[in-house]
């Protein structure tokens, strides 16, 4: 059966979510076909670009018509922070399927009425973290959830990249308001895989900093308003230590998604850089014959059999974007909420919120408790 998708924004992320709706029905033979319907961008010229490159039927530079069009059946939302709580409220009142890029609200407040929103509606909600569904981090949450490690002692996880590293690096939108710094940008997502891995934060302790505090402009110098690095520690539910850090200033880092998992029977190893291996150590046998085995992704694990036969021959970043289409038309199709829903997306914030607090007083803070 066919549904209609609706996106709102068509640039990096629009553009991945098109060819996701585009290639998930032959990938993983879902029951509901997408049908890229409408498309929206900010200029008729870019809207009319994207309809074109990507395959829509149709483009609008009103996310509003979009919203409202009754041949739109879901909406997928690429668009900065700032517009995401408006467009879920008014999809919400319509009736229709929400996927939201991350994070998910501009702010806990806003965070907190989206979740409203989505749990009043009573329909599917889906917020768009990619990495943690690669296959490998799938069977590291199955590993984990197996008891293969034991109970967990420490998680350390980093997302760190370098695309500002250099400090001649031109002032840009990346380098102004809270949102587009490093918390606001690369901290969600390995914020997300420590509550998907290690379970819910309680407290944490954080630093956050610009580490270039200007910029080269056109007109001279222009000065950054957001951070460029953080790092926390913090304590899980479960008991376990935790430390998390992140930074667009990595020099070397490309892609650091990587984290670190310390249990009692064993441990678990991971690195975005190297996204179709998972390392893991079990606690058996002789001490001599003991070690991390590197296990290349396969047919075996989860997601991956839809995409190739050959184990070790891999999946890729738009891979991990069919499979969130695939999850989000099943929770459509079946009712049936799938992580990460709203709410897992609100927790997220109310992380980062609490990090942000915690700098600015030099102080551990309870999660969510301001």
């Amino acid at each position: 059966m066919e549904i209609g998708i609706g996106i709102v924004g068509g640039g990096y992320m629009g553009k991945a979510h098109a060819v996701a709706m585009s290639s998930v029905g032959a990938v993983f033979n879902t029951k509901l076909r997408p049908r890229l319907e409408l498309v929206c961008a900010r200029s008729e010229k870019s809207a009319n670009r994207y309809k074109d490159e990507f395959g829509f039927a149709r483009a609008t530079t009103s996310w509003r018509d979009l919203v409202l069009d009754d041949k739109v059946d879901a909406i997928v939302i690429a668009s900065p922070q700032e517009t995401h709580r408006e467009i879920t409220e008014l999809a919400f009142a319509q009736g229709k399927p929400v996927f939201c890029e991350k994070p998910l609200g501009m702010s806990v407040d806003d965070s907190v009425a989206m979740t409203a929103a989505a749990k009043a509606a009573g329909v599917a909600n889906m917020v768009g973290f990619n990495y943690i569904r690669t296959p490998a981090s799938q069977f590291a949450r199955k590993l984990i959830q197996d008891g293969k490690i034991g109970d967990i002692t420490w998680f350390r996880g980093e997302h760190t990249e370098d695309f500002l590293a250099d400090p001649e690096m031109h002032a840009s939108w990346r380098t102004n308001g809270r949102a587009n710094g490093t918390m606001g940008d690369l901290s969600p997502h390995m914020i997300n895989a420590a509550l998907a891995l290690a379970g819910p934060i309680t407290e944490l302790v954080a630093e956050i900093e610009t580490v270039f505090d200007e910029r080269p402009s056109a007109d001279g110098t222009q000065a950054v308003t957001n951070d460029d690095q953080a790092q926390l520690m913090c304590r899980f539910a479960s008991g376990a230590m935790g430390h998390l850090y992140f930074s667009r200033t990595a020099t070397g880092r490309k892609m650091g998604y990587a984290y670190e998992i310390t249990g009692t029977k064993g441990a678990i190893r991971f690195d975005q850089e190297d996204q179709n291996a998972l390392w893991f150590y079990e606690m058996k046998g002789p001490e001599a014959e003991r070690g991390f085995k590197k296990i290349l992704i396969g047919p075996s694990h989860p997601d991956y059999l839809a995409f190739c036969q050959g184990p070790g021959h891999g999946t890729g970043y738009q891979d991990q974007i069919i499979i969130e289409a695939k999850d989000f038309l099943h929770a459509i199709e079946t009712g049936e909420p799938t992580w990460p829903t709203f709410e897992d997306g609100l927790q997220v914030n109310r992380v980062v919120e609490t990090a942000f607090v915690s700098s600015k007083s030099k102080s551990w803070q309870k999660v969510g408790a301001n």
